[in-house]
């Protein structure tokens, strides 16, 4: 069955924002404009520009343009941390420590991280919230993709927007699966909590703008001052 051709446009896209024709920020050429380069009707490549903003790949902006979405450390942090104090406004975690690990990957690892990395960068972090520890965070990503990563020193609380600035590797999106459980016995030392203090365990699987699994994250939240907060809108 062949390719919808408003598939084409949109594929055209992506790969010219992954070899850096398009850089984030940077505004993308009219759909007439494109629709002329690429010979399509404008309408499809209207649909391709609404599949690329359904996606989160780009932005409109009203009497502006089209936009490559770029990664703030406050709209990483808007989407991709869920976390909300009591008043309900969204909490902005602070680092508390981190240490980076190159290692092998494990065989669960290899499995789904996109190109079954032999070698994988681990980064724990442990985060707080008003001096409080608030969560623990375990992140997997291929070291191939990330040379260089564990000689950076202190990375940024927003990993995601590191990722994209210094690696060209954008996230757009994240699939988390919840579950309740106690912490074990070393992250409890880590979170300073008594053993068994219990915790909601969200597990990422993380995908760039080529639809790679990039990273494997999992995180402990204590949520005795917070909650997990989704809009179902």
């Amino acid at each position: 069955m062949s390719e919808p051709l408003y598939m084409k446009v949109f594929n055209t896209v992506v790969q010219r924002i992954v070899e850096g024709s398009y850089v984030p920020g940077s505004m993308l050429p009219s759909e007439f404009d494109l629709a002329g380069e690429l010979q399509v009707s404008q309408g499809t490549a209207r649909k391709a520009f609404m599949e690329l903003e359904q996606k989160g790949i780009v932005q409109r902006r009203q009497g502006k343009g089209t936009f490559v979405t770029l990664r703030t450390p406050e709209n990483s942090l808007f989407h991709f941390f869920r976390l909300r104090d009591r008043d309900g406004h969204q909490v902005a975690p602070e680092l508390k420590t981190e240490s980076i690990t190159l290692r092998g990957a494990l065989k669960d690892e290899k499995a789904l991280l996109h190109g079954g990395p032999e070698k994988v960068y681990e980064i724990n972090r442990v985060r707080s919230f008003q001096g409080t520890p608030l969560c623990h965070e375990r992140s997997i990503v291929p070291a191939s993709l990330f040379p260089g990563l564990k000689d950076r020193g202190d990375l940024p609380n927003a990993l995601y927007v590191l990722f994209q600035h210094a690696y060209s590797c954008i996230i757009i999106s994240a699939q988390e699966h919840l579950t309740a459980e106690v912490l074990s016995d070393n992250l409890a030392e880590a979170l300073a909590q008594p053993e068994g203090t219990p915790a909601i365990v969200a597990r990422r699987q993380a995908r760039d703008l080529q639809d790679r699994v990039v990273e494997l994250r999992t995180s402990h939240y204590l949520t005795q001052a917070t909650s997990y907060f989704v809009d179902l809108n």
